[in-house]
Parts: structure tokens; C-alpha cells; sequence
């Protein structure tokens, strides 16, 4: 008994640096993307001054306008200034509406967040049966179809899919609403809020479902050579049996990383399906700010984006490391 607990204290203390030495590695990495971001929209040809100016107003006026804004401070000025805004939590104010970014953000993310995780766990679910499905029928009809289908779902662009919905759901047999959250003046109410929900989910489920299934059926492929899979035949196990109980567990193991990778999603995963349906997201946030040259903002959710990819791709080492003991007894990345 205390040998198991000695070998789970260290196999703990193993994880919890491995977890600590890859959050030190992603602190370098973040100023690094702050910085390229940041460069990014400072050489752009033209800026919000330009957006905001007539042909009417004389140089002096343009340039009141810059020192308004720091637009005519140094580089190196600007960009730490705005760092050292980011640090308080201060992502600054849109250049256009002059509201705080931080606050729009506070109330779109969860928006965002709110029929993106869905849509994304239902494609989840269905590229995990359908892809061990697949596997399980190799080469055969079953297969063949899943596979037809994935094809198809990653052919086809993902707003025309959704005025394909549109048109017929909800203009033709006026099933669903198509435009926004809620209807004006029934903000709690559930059904009118899932009128709205629906076509946007559908849209992304079937927008996130196809390379998820042939990831997850190229994965059991994997598997299905692996010589327990021989051992559990030889033991005269059925296919169920094989797939379901032994196969979908090491199948699970790189879909965890899958979930860790997903994570930028929950804010930028739905930039084109969140502006056709007008949900008011992420999505329509940006694109009205590229629009105006709104970089304050472009540069906020730029930033957040480039952030919750480096974050993702440390929980999916930190889910894998956990998932697989293999990590947890070694000390190292598979």
C-alpha cells in the first residue's frame, strides 16, 4: 500500500512540473504573439484615422486627431503602452463607438460561448459513433457512406449552408427565426431563444462534424491493427465487444487533445455563422470592426485568439499527460 501511494505521490509530482514547465515556456510566447499582432495592425496602409476623416477637414484637424488617439507617439511607445493597458485588464475603447472592448467582449463571448460549445459537443458525439462505426466496417457500405459524407460536409462552404437553411426553414416553411438571439421584448424566453438557436447550431454542428469524424476514424483504422485487437479475436470477441469496450478507449486518448485544441473556438469559431445569422457573438464584433479599422478592437480579439491557442495546446498536453499513464509514469510527452 504505501509502495502504490509513493509511486502516485511521484507520478503527481512528475505532472505538476511538466504542467509547470510548459506554462513557463507559453509566458515567452504570449509577448511574442502580443508583439507580431500588434505589429501587424501598426503596418496596415490605413488605420481608423482614416475612417473617421472628410475630405473637408484640414491637416491640422487629421492631426489633432492622432495625438486624441497616441496615434502619433513611437512604435515602441504605442505597443507598450497598450501591453501595459492589456496587463490591467484595459483592452482599451473601440475608436468608433467609444465603448470599453472589455466590456463588449464580457457580454459577446458567452454569447459566442453559448452556441458554439453546443454545436461542438454534438459534433463530437456524432464523429465518435460514426467513426468507430466506419473503422468497424472497413472498406465495406457503412464505411464508404460515413466517409461519403464527411467528404461532402468538408466540400461544401459553410455560408452557403446556412442560406441553404435559411431559405427553406426559415423563409419558406417559417419554422425558425434567422436573425439574432431573441425577438425584441422576449429576452427570457426559452422558446424564442431556441426559435433563434436552432439554424446557427445546426449550421456549425455540421460545420465541425466531418473533419472530426475522419480524425476519429482514421484513429480507430489505427487501432484496429494493434495487436490486442489480434488477442481480443483470438479470445473470440465480438466486434461490439472489440470496438466498444477496448478500441473507442485508446480512440478517446487523442480526442482529448482534440478538446484542449478546440478551445479557441469558443470565441472565434464562429466568425462567419455568427454574422449571417446576426447572433450577437464574437463574430459580428470583429468583422464591423475590420470594417471601420477599428484596430483597438481587431488587436483585442486578435490577441485573445492568439492566446487561447497557445492555452489550448497546453491543456491538451496537460489532458493527454492525464489521460495517458504511460505520460504519467514515463515523465514525458508521448
Amino acid at each position: 500500500m504505501r509502495f502504490k501511494q509513493s509511486n502516485l505521490g511521484r507520478s503527481e509530482k512528475i505532472l505538476a512540473r511538466y504542467i509547470f514547465i510548459r506554462i513557463l515556456q507559453a509566458i515567452p510566447l504570449l509577448f511574442v504573439l502580443s508583439f507580431i499582432v500588434f505589429s501587424f495592425i501598426h503596418l496596415a496602409p490605413y488605420d481608423v484615422i482614416d475612417s473617421l476623416t472628410t475630405p473637408n477637414m484640414s491637416q491640422d484637424q487629421v492631426d489633432l486627431l492622432r495625438v486624441r488617439y497616441g496615434l502619433n507617439e513611437p512604435f515602441f511607445v504605442q505597443y507598450f503602452v497598450w501591453l501595459k493597458n492589456i496587463f490591467k485588464g484595459d483592452f482599451g475603447y473601440s475608436l468608433v463607438s467609444q465603448k470599453s472592448i472589455a466590456e463588449e467582449l464580457a457580454v459577446r463571448i458567452p454569447n459566442t460561448i453559448r452556441l458554439v460549445l453546443p454545436a461542438y459537443l454534438t459534433a463530437l458525439f456524432l464523429a465518435i459513433t460514426l467513426g468507430l462505426v466506419a473503422a468497424a466496417n472497413k472498406g465495406k457500405f457503412f464505411d464508404r457512406l460515413i466517409d461519403g459524407i464527411a467528404s461532402v460536409g468538408i466540400a461544401v462552404p459553410t455560408f452557403w449552408f446556412a442560406m441553404i437553411l435559411i431559405y427553406f426553414f426559415g423563409y419558406k416553411l417559417n419554422w425558425f427565426s434567422i436573425i439574432g438571439m431573441h425577438t425584441v421584448g422576449k429576452e427570457g424566453d426559452l422558446s424564442d431563444y431556441l426559435s433563434h438557436f436552432v439554424l446557427p447550431y445546426v449550421t456549425l454542428t455540421i460545420a465541425f462534424f466531418p473533419d472530426l469524424t475522419r480524425y476519429i476514424r482514421a484513429s480507430a483504422m489505427e487501432q484496429v491493427s494493434k495487436d490486442y485487437v489480434m488477442v481480443q479475436k483470438a479470445f473470440q470477441a465480438t466486434k461490439g465487444q472489440i470496438f466498444f469496450h477496448h478500441v473507442s478507449r485508446n480512440v478517446l486518448i487523442p480526442v482529448v487533445t482534440q478538446i484542449g485544441l478546440a478551445l479557441p473556438m469558443l470565441v472565434t469559431g464562429a466568425i462567419i455563422t455568427e454574422s449571417i445569422f446576426g447572433w450577437p457573438g464574437v463574430g459580428p464584433y470583429l468583422t464591423s470592426a475590420t470594417k471601420s479599422l477599428d484596430y483597438p478592437v481587431i488587436m483585442a480579439v486578435m490577441l485573445l485568439s492568439a492566446t487561447l491557442v497557445i492555452l489550448g495546446n497546453l491543456l491538451s498536453d496537460v489532458l493527454y499527460s492525464v489521460v495517458d499513464p504511460r505520460i504519467r509514469k514515463g515523465g514525458k510527452k508521448a
